[in-house]
């Protein structure tokens, strides 16, 4: 399909250029909700507030005449020069635009509030799930209309003409409705007859036809047919999440605080950007249980660590709830690296054949204390790295600080070409 577009384009400017501009502005706004959504706590996410882009990028195109040859005018309400003055320099080493360096005041960024909404919507908008591609006929609202024939009643809007025109015609052809061109005939036809009589005879008939005509309407309100449309499921795209956490005695109080403010962060991102996506959170230290949003968060938990026993947990819910031939399967695990030397076995191989072959998308986060940066890497990112090679839907970052938690949260679920 080609699109023309033939609209005029406004005085002194260009469409084409016009999007381009709303592009680029676009793209500074979000670059600027991003870095300021670096140093917010996650409840200060939620409020939107100042950012600033530079005033550079709020510069609209324009066309407008060259600089070449020389153009002499005056401008209104001069009244101190005169046609053929020459016009001095100003103090200060020449004018130009004060935000390159010239002389005068000016800002060099435009400041703006944002709403809540807007402000999410900008620091959302380009995130997804990767590969959300199974689809169901799920328990929900969502419906979309399609055609089911016709309705003799309905909005002015949907009017099928082709429909009403055809069965107008119908019914004139059944009650034989005088033509137009046979009244025209007949007319003509009594202009140019001479006998009384036979005039007289073709203006009853004429007169008679007429009459048929007004009591046979061109378009009868019978004739009239609306576009029916019914509401049906519409398929959408079924997910779950499973929020894998550890909280054992080796996770820091700064470590939990970060696998918690992702975990918040990914909870803000599934429940607004997606209505059929559900979210399961498992804890573990030596032993995994599932448990709801506020236990997640905020209640505590001690002892050893094993990893294999989220790992367990999760596959019993997923055999349970969610059958992979129909339900997207993603899972996010924050832990800090450490795991039973025992486990290291049962860990890859639920990995490799039970949790990895039903994911669409798997993403390990490894929190570590501020400033730390290890040489080699702890055990489970060693054993992680090891699967990766034969599983690319893994992803493996590692953050230290709570300025990385939202780059890292955008590398991991940014929006990916098809």
């Amino acid at each position: 399909m080609h699109i023309v577009d033939r609209r005029l384009n406004p005085g002194g400017k260009s469409l084409e250029n016009r999007q381009k501009f709303l592009r680029r502005a676009k793209a500074l706004v979000q670059r600027a909700v991003a870095k300021s959504a670096q140093g917010r706590n996650i409840q200060d996410i939620l409020e939107g507030g100042e950012i600033s882009i530079p005033l550079d990028g709020l510069e609209e195109p324009r066309l407008h005449r060259g600089a070449k040859g020389v153009r002499e005018h005056i401008l209104p309400g001069n009244k101190h020069f005169i046609e053929g003055d020459v016009i001095p320099r100003p103090d200060g080493g020449g004018g130009g635009d004060p935000r390159e360096g010239g002389s005068g005041d000016g800002e060099d960024a435009f400041r703006f509030i944002l709403s809540r909404d807007e402000f999410l919507d900008l620091f959302l908008d380009d995130l997804e799930l990767p590969d959300l591609a199974k689809t169901k006929l799920a328990n929900a609202d969502q419906v979309k209309p399609v055609r089911a024939g016709y309705a003799v009643v309905g909005s002015p809007a949907n009017i099928a003409v082709n429909r009403t025109m055809r069965l107008a015609m119908m019914r004139r052809v059944a009650l034989h409705r005088p033509k137009q061109d046979t009244l025209e005939r007949l007319n003509a036809e009594i202009a140019d007859c001479d006998d009384d009589e036979r005039r007289l005879t073709l203006e009853a008939e004429v007169k008679a036809l007429q009459s048929k005509v007004r009591r046979i309407p061109y378009i009868d309100p019978i004739d009239i047919r609306y576009r029916y449309f019914e509401n049906e499921p519409k398929p959408v795209a079924q997910a779950v999440m499973f929020c894998l956490m550890d909280v054992s005695s080796s996770m820091s109080e700064h470590m939990k605080d970060l696998a918690k403010r992702f975990y918040m962060l990914l909870y803000i991102f599934l429940v607004r950007q997606y209505r059929q996506v559900e979210i399961v959170f498992i804890r573990h230290t030596d032993r995994a249980e599932e448990v709801d949003e506020d236990t997640f968060f905020h209640s505590p938990a001690t002892g050893g660590t094993q990893v294999s026993s989220a790992l367990l947990a999760m596959q019993q819910v997923v055999a349970e709830r969610y059958p992979p031939a129909d339900w997207n399967i993603y899972a996010a695990q924050a832990s800090d690296g450490d795991n039973s030397y025992s486990d290291a076995a049962a860990t890859e191989q639920l990995m490799n054949d039970v949790i990895l072959p039903v994911c669409q998308y798997f993403a390990y986060l490894e929190v570590d204390e501020m400033g730390s940066s290890p040489v080699s890497g702890s055990s489970l990112w060693t054993l992680y790295e090891r699967i990766n090679t034969q599983w690319p839907l893994l992803s493996l970052r590692r953050v230290c600080s709570r300025t990385e938690i939202y780059p890292v949260f955008h590398e991991l679920f940014q929006r990916r070409a098809a």
